[in-house]
């Protein structure tokens, strides 16, 4: 059984890197890491948008990679937090329409709605990219 405990202040760091296969709890478990990670820095007003915004980006790796392999990275600013998703699928992602009788393709225009910016960035060397997004505090 995996548990998450919250860091302690002096072995704190302003990120959190991470490689998995997503499976079944996946998303819950990082979910929690974040959510830890953003108290410890007092930053407790982003974890829902940040939470959302991260469960989405998970999605989109457990429906479109094959293998559902990603590296994870959620970084600490001052006042703000970066959250990074790679992974090695060379197809990059496409908001949907938002047609509300779909049954996808709203992901991402959660993800713009609820963060402050976000974007994607293929690997120079070819054969993935990185989906990001960023919250700042109000």
């Amino acid at each position: 059984m995996n548990h998450v405990t919250a860091p302690q202040e002096a072995d704190f760091q302003p990120q959190y890197r991470a490689e998995f296969t997503l499976g079944e709890h996946s998303a819950r478990h990082l979910r929690r890491i974040l959510r830890l990670y953003l108290r410890g820095s007092g930053l407790l007003e982003l974890v829902d948008a940040a939470e959302l915004a991260l469960t989405e980006l998970l999605a989109n790796v457990v429906r479109h990679v094959p293998g559902r392999r990603c590296g994870i990275c959620f970084l600490l600013l001052p006042g703000a937090v970066r959250v990074e998703v790679c992974d090695s699928c060379p197809r990059l992602p496409v908001p949907g329409s938002g047609d509300a009788l779909s049954d996808s393709g709203r992901g991402l225009l959660l993800v713009d709605a609820v963060t402050d910016r976000w974007g994607v960035t293929s690997r120079p060397t070819g054969g993935g990219k990185t989906v990001w997004f960023e919250c700042r505090a109000k």
